[in-house]
């Protein structure tokens, strides 16, 4: 029996050179994504997950966090129903007591038939994870073609001295909402009453539409695969006008400052969006669209700001939690949130990626589109979640 495509076909065959992208509802295997805080897991403690529609159960032990898959190898049944661990490395099976090691999923023993053949033969599936900047990545996909963190990770992540905070959440659209809107210029129009103003100088433009050389892709072989777009490459509309009349006026404080987030934003597989000078000039913001399942994704949002001593990083832990969360995680991307939520029912059928009537800077979101059918590592399917 033929697999069921996660995709129309029909839609999949009109979109060209982007296919790839609309057919990975379920996101891209064989890459990294941040699905916790280390904070979060203890040693000891176990967390479901859910990861581009797999359900996953993580563990610290010894200090080291594990994935394995929440599926018994027996019935088919969930781990996590009744997570019974007799000892520290292994999970038991509250049904039939088949019992797995975390470190590498084998079989190590039926508690109720101990001498069964298939002890030491069998293995649940198992992801490689890794820690960095205060974050719990799993690579979910092919062992044997494990990639290194830093080419899933925007340029700059991983620097020594950068400092890394920030919360998750859940949003009810997919993926793809997110990554579409975080990486669209024209989306500025929703930001121009933010409470951020209370806190910094902006200068936000109505819109502003790429020049040519604005938009450039970066595909070196041995690090991360994204699409950047410089702002000072763009032209700006200030005054928004209707039959000639100005009915609405983009704050413009000072021409030489330029716009928001004055150097631009980058986007970059797997679905991770960089925010130069953002919320304030010395932050940047990196932000995920990691897939949970075809209709949500969890949001990942980060701030982070190069602290080389004590008092530089309680400064900046301090001014996140009275500043930049409340008026920049939850009030300014909060607008986000619920325009991805809104936009989501009209690509749900996949019909809306054949019907959408873009506009010229739109281009950013179509060079998005063409890199990561390019670069995607691998089209999760329905296929791999049995």
């Amino acid at each position: 029996m033929s697999e069921e495509p996660l995709v129309n076909p029909e839609v999949a065959a009109m979109v060209g050179d982007w296919r790839g992208y609309v057919e990975a509802k379920l996101g891209f295997r064989n890459h990294w994504y941040p699905v916790r805080f280390s904070k979060e897991l203890d040693e000891g403690a176990i967390e479901v997950i859910q990861l581009l529609g797999e359900r996953l159960l993580l563990k610290r032990i010894d200090g080291k966090v594990y994935a394995m898959r929440d599926r018994c190898l027996h019935r088919g049944v969930p781990l996590s129903r009744k997570p019974d661990c007799y000892t520290k490395d292994t999970i038991t099976c509250w049904y039939h007591g088949y019992t797995y090691r975390f470190q590498t999923g084998e079989l190590v023993n039926i508690l109720a038939v101990p001498d069964s053949r298939l002890c030491g033969r069998r293995k649940i599936v198992t992801y490689p994870c890794e820690e960095a900047k205060g974050l719990i990545f799993v690579f979910l996909g092919d062992e044997d073609k494990v990639h290194e963190l830093k080419k899933d990770v925007p340029p700059g992540f991983l620097d020594e001295d950068l400092m890394v905070l920030g919360k998750h959440r859940v949003v009810e659209s997919n993926w793809r909402m997110g990554a579409e809107n975080g990486f669209d210029t024209l989306h500025i129009f929703i930001h121009k009453d933010s409470t951020l103003r209370h806190f910094r100088e902006f200068n936000f433009p109505l819109g502003h539409t790429p020049l040519p050389g604005a938009v450039t892709r970066v595909e070196d072989e041995d690090g991360p695969k994204g699409v950047e777009d410089d702002f000072s490459k763009h032209h700006p509309v200030w005054d928004g006008e209707i039959d000639g009349q100005v009915v609405i006026r983009g704050p413009k404080l000072d021409k030489v400052k330029g716009t928001s987030a004055s150097v631009g934003t980058s986007i970059w597989l797997p679905g991770v969006l960089k925010v130069n000078s953002f919320p304030m000039p010395g932050i940047t913001q990196f932000e995920w669209y990691v897939p949970l399942d075809e209709k949500r994704h969890l949001y990942v949002q980060t701030l982070g700001q190069v602290c080389t001593t004590e008092q530089e990083r309680v400064d900046f832990a301090n001014k996140f939690e009275t500043h930049w969360k409340p008026h920049g995680l939850d009030g300014f991307n909060g607008d986000d949130i619920w325009a991805r939520e809104v936009t989501e029912p009209f690509y749900a059928d996949d019909y809306g990626w054949v019907d959408e009537m873009l506009c010229e800077p739109d281009t950013t979101i179509l060079e998005w589109r063409r890199l990561a059918s390019d670069h995607g590592r691998g089209i999760q399917t329905k296929q791999d979640l049995r």
